[in-house]
């Protein structure tokens, strides 16, 4: 069975991981990557390289990073994206692709697929981010693929109601599990040496992507974010992970490097890796952004999560989260009632870790 597996950035290969690595290593199956949007970007951390320095051979690599951060150059990208995949499927045939999440450029590449008849397998189908306009993204893939996996039961029933075809439509939970089940993770130790960074000491990891819907708005949300952060600095070690090629997210990458600048004790990172970006949840006191991977990932330690504004609003929120608006005050305030909890106990929905075997026997089966 000839697959195709669409990645476009560190964090869809980073879910990926466990199911490349069953499709690798059976031999029924005849997996190809095809890397493209900020994989392929020397801004972003040039993350194919994290795919190679995995022993996955890379046979397609696609230049479709957009120009800038504007809503011209998003649009203008999607537009060049579709034309590149036009001619890919043109001359490419599998008997089945992967497509994962919610992205624009992936949107795209599963559009150019449409009129060649692409078969397209939708992972984490059926889930829904209000504050991003990847939500619209995320259905489309999922009304143009022909098999949906999703991660909850819940999902699930989502993805069915919008295509109407429920035996196409898979509860498997999250790859993400997978990892943590089967991953060994980097202790402090470890991390240090690898990173150096010295997570024995209290640590907020931080991640902040643009808020697509209402972007007008993202200058006055990073402000405030950073205006925060700068007060916690005494008390944490601030480790903030840059965000996704979104529309002012060039802005976004600015204000976080001028923070970095005039503040001790805060650390910049372009992409951990898949197992070090877990290792540093683990150990991290809490989560504070508005990233899916405080929703799936962060349930499985358990860690608290302050989730920031409606980038993510739809998602199920599981107890360990704190549904936030973007507010200086309101964000410190929600820092010292996570500082009284007591460490959270078992929130996990997500699966029992075995969401690539589910996947690789439904694919087998069909």
């Amino acid at each position: 069975m000839k697959i195709g597996v669409l990645t476009s950035s560190r964090a869809d290969f980073g879910i990926y991981l466990p199911l490349l690595k069953k499709l690798f290593s059976d031999s029924f199956f005849q997996p190809e990557i095809i890397t493209f949007g900020t994989h392929l970007s020397e801004l972003h951390g040039k993350t194919i390289n994290e795919i190679i320095s995995n022993n996955f051979p890379v046979k397609y690599q696609l230049n479709t990073t957009p120009s800038s951060d504007t809503p011209f150059a998003i649009a203008a990208s999607i537009g060049e994206t579709i034309k590149i995949f036009a001619e890919f499927w043109n001359k490419e045939k599998f008997d089945l692709v992967f497509a994962l999440g919610d992205r624009y450029e992936m949107f795209a590449a599963v559009t150019a697929g449409l009129p060649y008849n692409v078969k397209f397998a939708h992972i984490h189908s059926g889930e829904t981010t209000l504050g991003a306009i990847d939500n619209s993204y995320r259905h489309s893939i999922t009304l143009m693929s022909e098999y949906l996996f999703a991660s909850t039961e819940e999902y699930k029933k989502r993805a069915i109601e919008i295509t109407h075809d429920p035996e196409k439509v898979f509860n498997v939970g999250a790859l993400s599990i997978d990892n943590l089940k089967n991953v060994e993770l980097y202790s402090i130790e470890q991390f240090k040496t690898k990173f150096n960074i010295d997570l024995n000491k209290p640590t907020i990891l931080t991640t902040f992507h643009p808020e697509t819907v209402s972007f007008e708005k993202n200058g006055v949300y990073i402000s405030e974010l950073l205006d925060s952060l700068k007060e916690l600095n005494d008390s944490y070690q601030i480790v903030i992970t840059m965000p996704n090629s979104d529309t002012l997210g060039l802005m976004v990458r600015e204000k976080i490097n001028e923070f970095a600048t005039n503040n001790n004790n805060v650390v910049l990172i372009e992409s951990f890796g898949m197992k070090g970006y877990l290792s540093c949840m683990k150990h991290c006191s809490f989560l504070l952004g508005n990233t899916s991977s405080g929703f799936v990932e962060a349930a499985y330690f358990p860690k608290y999560v302050i989730n920031l504004g409606d980038r993510q609003k739809g998602r199920i929120l599981t107890p360990n989260i704190y549904s936030i608006p973007i507010s200086k005050e309101i964000i410190l305030k929600t820092v010292k009632i996570i500082e009284q909890l007591p460490r959270q106990q078992n929130v996990n929905i997500y699966g029992d870790g075995n969401a690539a075997g589910k996947i690789i026997r439904i694919l087998k089966k069909l």
